[in-house]
């Protein structure tokens, strides 16, 4: 809040008292009526897919084997891993979760360039959970006319116990909502059990908590708020879009002149717009389409329902609001025919992205082996010199088996002429021999080595390569460590 003072121009007349100029805009609450038609059906339909999807999939089961919860989509913090049905994606391989990320963010860029802003209007979360919201809005209160009757209308018992019962209706929702999140970092049957008996971890209660309060607060009460100033994609997508893309657009070279529809006159010599504002009054932005391009637009597409219905009582063609790109419409508006040009440079670029990241993540994940295996050379002491002369240096193995089954592998050292070892636990290996190691299925196993060099043998510099050997299908992989003999 900033204060102003004005100053009268004539002299001798006093200044004015000062008066408080408010920076920001009050809210205007919006009354979207209900929609009737098939981009109405298809959010409908669309809600109700994605609302399962989220609440539904951490139920489905997946066998993972033993010890490991047997669910489809799990991300196992405590276990070190990611599960998605046939996917299993390990601490070390996260930048398969990157290459998901960029897939989807070239996806978004592609549908874009394409349909302008149809994430927003159909798929985008605050939308759906701003839908649903509204619905239960309705059912308690009525539709736009109802509603803004009740608001204006004073307290009784009518207006309490709708609120009361909407506000009620949307807190389960919002619990429900932050609850199905946290199955999704827990075996969902045993964290559901435990969360109403007080015995879940601290994390499984904030996240909860606060998932609750955001659904609650940006699904009811923030809403169109959220779409116009804090989501940064309206700012975003203006670089995405160009006048090839589809977008929902007012027709004006078809519109205007609009004008209330008088029977007399009919349709001679003025546009099909009969300015009845019912595209206003569907908008869940609250915005008019016929004002054209505009930031709070999400592409809903409910203001074309509304239009056809009032463009089919009037007996007028359907479509003066529809998907349709700017470059057609100024075309149609100059005489010309309209063109489409789906195909762009931009849209190619995208999709030819999609496919060869793709590719390369597929061939990525087919192609990495069951093992992960590291040498880690002690650092203190360096080596030791046994009394014969012979230089031995110790290593932690590290291996990773990320089968589901446990697995027999053969290690051996090369690269060091005469070099024996020995693996604590397990046995020595002479020169050009192996040890035996059997690890669990998705275990994590480290073990001590102790690798010994003859006097003769010794060269400062060499390098150590550990060799592992699956025994059942004959794949190798090595890890390669210094070995240090003080020589200098």
């Amino acid at each position: 809040m900033t204060r102003v003072t004005l100053i009268s121009s004539r002299e001798g007349k006093p200044p004015q008292p000062e008066r408080p100029v408010s920076l920001y805009e009050k809210r205007n609450q919006i009354y979207p009526k209900l929609a009737h038609g098939k981009f109405r059906t298809v959010k409908w339909l669309v809600m109700a897919i994605t609302l399962g999807i989220y609440y539904v999939i951490p139920w489905i089961r997946w066998p993972r084997g033993a010890g490991i919860p047997d669910q489809a989509v799990l991300a196992d913090f405590a276990g070190e891993k990611f599960y998605f049905f046939f996917f299993e994606i390990w601490p070390q391989e996260i930048y398969f979760l990157g290459g998901l990320i960029i897939l989807a963010a070239l996806a978004l860029f592609l549908v874009t360039s394409v349909l302008g802003r149809v994430w927003c209007g159909y798929t985008c979360p605050q939308t759906v959970w701003t839908d649903l919201y509204i619905w239960v809005e309705r059912a308690f209160e009525g539709d736009r006319a109802a509603r803004m009757r009740l608001d204006l209308g004073a307290l009784t018992f009518n207006k309490a116990w709708r609120k009361a019962g909407k506000h009620a209706v949307w807190i389960l929702i919002a619990f429900v909502t932050g609850g199905a999140f946290i199955l999704y970092w827990h075996d969902a049957p045993t964290i559901a059990r435990s969360f109403f008996k007080g015995e879940s971890p601290l994390t499984a209660y904030f996240f909860a908590g606060v998932l609750t309060f955001t659904t609650y607060m940006l699904a009811g009460t923030m809403r169109e708020q959220v779409c116009t100033y804090l989501c940064p994609w309206p700012r975003i997508q203006g670089a995405l879009t160009d006048e090839d893309a589809l977008n929902v657009t007012y027709r004006y070279d078809r519109g205007e002149p609009r004008g209330a529809l008088h029977k007399e006159q009919g349709f001679a010599g003025r546009g099909d717009c009969i300015d009845c504002k019912q595209c206003v009054q569907v908008c869940p932005m609250g915005i008019d389409i016929r004002d054209g391009a505009q930031l709070e637009c999400i592409h809903c597409a409910l203001c074309i329902d509304a239009c056809d219905d009032i463009m089919r009582k009037v007996d007028r063609p359907a479509g003066l609001i529809a998907y349709d790109t700017d470059r057609a419409v100024s075309l149609r508006a100059a005489g010309q025919t309209s063109a489409y040009k789906l195909l762009r440079t931009r849209t190619v670029l995208y999709a030819a992205l999609i496919v060869v990241i793709s590719a390369l993540m597929l061939w990525g994940y087919t192609s990495k082996s069951a093992y992960e295996f590291n040498v880690l050379k002690d650092r203190s002491p360096p080596f030791v010199r046994l009394s014969d002369g012979s230089v031995r240096n110790g290593y932690t193995l590290k291996l990773v088996n990320k089968s589901t089954t446990a697995q027999t592998v053969n290690v051996s050292v090369i690269g060091l002429d005469g070099a024996e070892f020995e693996i604590i636990g397990i046995g020595t290996a002479p020169h050009g021999g192996t040890l035996t190691l059997t690890p669990e299925a998705h275990g994590v196993d480290r073990y001590r080595m102790l690798v010994t060099v003859p006097r003769n043998e010794q060269s400062e510099g060499e390098r150590l390569i550990v060799q592992l050997t699956d025994i059942h299908s004959g794949d190798t992989i090595t890890a390669a460590a210094p070995f240090t003999t003080g020589d200098r």
